[in-house]
């Protein structure tokens, strides 16, 4: 595996003013985290940073982080955890760095990729759907693969790969279940055309129900004399 050197500096800028000073310097902060020492703050080069990121892929890229001023201590091999982007601009705002144990095993979550044109889109007029853009695995650090590569142009409507379809490594563990489909071809969308009414033929209007049915007079009539009468009769039982 390629060595990618990081340089770094302890940082004491520290709170909103100190940091916002210290990206005004062209610098970036960034916070190391290890597992058996405690976290440290440093300061990267703006322009190193963005040079490192353009020449590499840092997605599980084990980098050796160099701090400048303490002399004695050994370069540090890391892990990024996690880059802080302004939400407009796009700047690189801060970095958090996991420390690793080259000779211990750790979970990672690898990136897919698909190689190929899939008959199915091709020619069919398909339509390829990454279901697992990332497959997580268990390997040591050197063994981290930059990506997992798979081939899709055999895929027609209908066909799908799982994970027990993909080769890997025999030096890594796969964590994501045989079954898992990661990559699979979907039919196209056919859309529902409206058919116009033929000439002359009438649009039929929905039927309303009407919630409460008209009563004709004579029935209504009948029915206040009935309600009348029954009044009259208890007003008599009351006198008696």
């Amino acid at each position: 595996m390629e060595e990618i050197i990081l340089e770094a500096q302890l940082r004491q800028e520290l709170g909103k003013s100190g940091v916002k000073d210290l990206r005004e310097k062209g610098f970036v902060p960034a916070v190391v985290y290890g597992e058996a020492k405690d976290s440290q703050v440093i300061k990267l080069s703006h322009h190193e940073l963005i040079q490192l990121l353009h020449q590499h892929r840092l997605e599980n890229a084990i980098i050796s982080l160099k701090i400048k001023d303490d002399k004695k201590a050994k370069a540090r091999s890391c892990l990024i955890k996690e880059i802080q982007y302004h939400p407009v601009t796009g700047d690189i705002l801060h970095l958090d760095f996991n420390e690793v144990s080259l000779t211990k095993v750790i979970k990672v979550n690898v990136p897919v990729v698909a190689k190929g044109e899939p008959i199915g889109v091709k020619q069919e007029g398909g339509s390829l759907e990454h279901i697992l853009w990332e497959i997580e695995v268990e390997c040591l650090p050197t063994d981290i693969p930059k990506e997992f590569s798979v081939d899709v142009s055999a895929l027609k409507i209908g066909d799908d790969i799982h994970i027990k379809d993909i080769s890997f490594p025999a030096n890594i563990k796969v964590l994501n279940k045989p079954e898992d489909v990661v990559l699979s071809v979907a039919a196209p969308i056919k859309e529902e055309i409206p058919v116009a009414p033929l000439e002359g033929e009438e649009i039929q209007e929905p039927e309303v129900i009407k919630e409460k049915k008209e009563v004709a007079p004579e029935a209504e009539a009948a029915e206040e004399t009935k309600d009348k009468t029954k009044d009259k009769t208890k007003e008599k039982e009351k006198e008696k």
